[in-house]
């Protein structure tokens, strides 16, 4: 069954609680073209002009995030929001493949991490989602580099830090990792002539593998846009974030959906592991395109 789009999810949203704030942020959404973040200056407006925390604000946008879900196979929408150190807003939600492994689904949290990753934020004081993070998720925030402040934030409970939900964790420290996750990575690489493969290489220098040190890096090209994915590990091995669904989730959160992606470039440092046949594997069945492959 073909999945409805997010324009048409949000078109269709009830706004009848919370009137005037859902409104006003999707008429927003709108203007700028359904890209899923917001600047600092905008949320403080919002917060001024309805009375809101930022915390509350959040709260109140988790069902517009929600609509940026693609759940084929659980038909579960979760909705997401990353607040920043800057103070900007970032959505997530989760997206599911047909067609493919379980493993290659994004959770929202993961969603909008990577959502902030890929923009450029430093990193994320709070996390704001509408279920209680699953194990997953909580494994894989553990790897921030603002892990031991980060509060997380639920309709029903609030204020809640990240180890409270993740008590005797495990994670990069155990493995004597200091710079972590959205501390800057140093690595550089030859540059390339072709602008799609020179953006999947600088994806992969600004990706986190310090467990693999497969570094690795995607570029889409979406139409006339140029969209990026970087991987990002975790301690715990199965939470890391491969670089394709970075991409196609930024590409989502982008509000570039129904924009046709008509090359995809994996640029990867020659290691122990690879993430090759996984991503050409998703981008065979959901896309029916090849990976063209740059190694490192």
């Amino acid at each position: 069954m073909k999945q409805s789009t997010i324009k048409s999810r949000l078109a269709h949203l009830d706004v009848t609680e919370n009137h005037a704030v859902l409104t006003t942020v999707l008429a927003q959404l709108a203007k700028q073209n359904y890209q899923a973040q917001f600047s600092a200056e905008q949320i403080q407006t919002w917060c001024e002009q309805f009375q809101l925390s930022p915390v509350d604000l959040a709260l109140t946008c988790l069902p517009i995030a929600a609509c940026y879900a693609t759940p084929p196979v659980s038909n579960f929408y979760v909705g997401a929001v990353a607040i920043g150190k800057s103070g900007k807003f970032y959505f997530g939600a989760n997206i599911e493949f047909a067609q493919d492994a379980i493993q290659q689904s994004v959770h929202a949290e993961q969603s909008a991490i990577s959502h902030a990753l890929v923009a450029g934020e430093e990193g994320i004081t709070d996390m704001v989602v509408n279920y209680t993070p699953c194990g997953h998720c909580r494994q894989f925030m553990n790897e921030l580099n603002t892990a031991h402040t980060l509060k997380i934030h639920l309709p029903h409970s609030q204020n809640n830090l990240l180890h409270s939900y993740l008590p005797d964790s495990f994670g990069p420290k155990d493995l004597n990792i200091s710079n972590v996750l959205f501390d800057k990575q140093h690595l550089q690489f030859s540059s390339h002539n072709d602008p799609l493969v020179q953006a999947a290489i600088t994806a992969a220098s600004r990706s986190y593998a310090p467990y693999s040190q497969a570094v690795s890096g995607v570029a889409l090209q979406v139409g006339e846009h140029i969209i990026t994915g970087q991987y990002a590990e975790n301690a715990a091995f199965n939470p890391s974030f491969l670089p394709l669904q970075s991409a196609l989730n930024y590409r989502r959160m982008q509000g570039l959906e129904e924009i046709a992606i008509s090359r995809i470039v994996l640029a990867e440092k020659q290691a122990i592991l690879s993430h090759r046949a996984i991503t050409e594997d998703l981008a065979k069945h959901t896309f029916n395109l090849p990976v063209e492959y740059i190694s490192l």
